[in-house]
């Protein structure tokens, strides 16, 4: 078996912590790395001590909601959110630092992800949001799709 990159190494990682995810609609993880040691890992779930959003938890993941509708009443953080709050929360410093996310981040992420000072984002799936795109050029953040051959040999 050959070796992974350290890009395939760090998407497996965030693929592992989306496993974790109970929310009903999608799956998704994230890992925070600075000179290539993993800082922090998050994906998208209810907020700590809270039911999961596959126990009832969150009401408008068990609605049928239209996707990227109704999210003001959507009581999930995102898997970059988490990864992001578990760093704080732990005194860990990320500024400097990339994260690797299965999918590409939304604008609320996006926002976080700049504040924390985080300058490289590496996501799978896409998941477009051209304010979100706009924001992170803007701040300089490095954007790189994960390439599909290489997210197909992950699994």
């Amino acid at each position: 078996m050959a070796r992974p990159s350290w890009d395939e190494y760090f998407m497996s990682l965030a693929r592992l912590a989306a496993t974790r995810s109970t929310c009903l609609r999608r799956h998704v993880g994230a890992v925070i790395v600075k000179d290539r040691m993993l800082l922090s890992t998050g994906y998208n779930d209810t907020p700590r001590g809270l039911r999961n959003c596959g126990d009832g938890g969150c009401a408008r993941c068990a609605s049928d909601a239209a996707a990227g509708t109704g999210l003001d009443t959507c009581l999930c953080l995102h898997a970059e959110q988490n990864a992001i709050i578990q760093a704080a929360y732990h005194g860990v410093a990320i500024a400097g630092g990339a994260i690797y996310c299965t999918h590409q981040p939304c604008l609320t992420c996006a926002k976080m992800v700049v504040n924390a000072g985080l300058v490289r984002i590496v996501y799978a799936a896409p998941y477009p949001d051209p304010v979100a795109e706009q924001l992170l050029h803007d701040a300089s953040v490095e954007l790189v799709r994960f390439p599909q051959e290489a997210a197909a040999r992950l699994g």
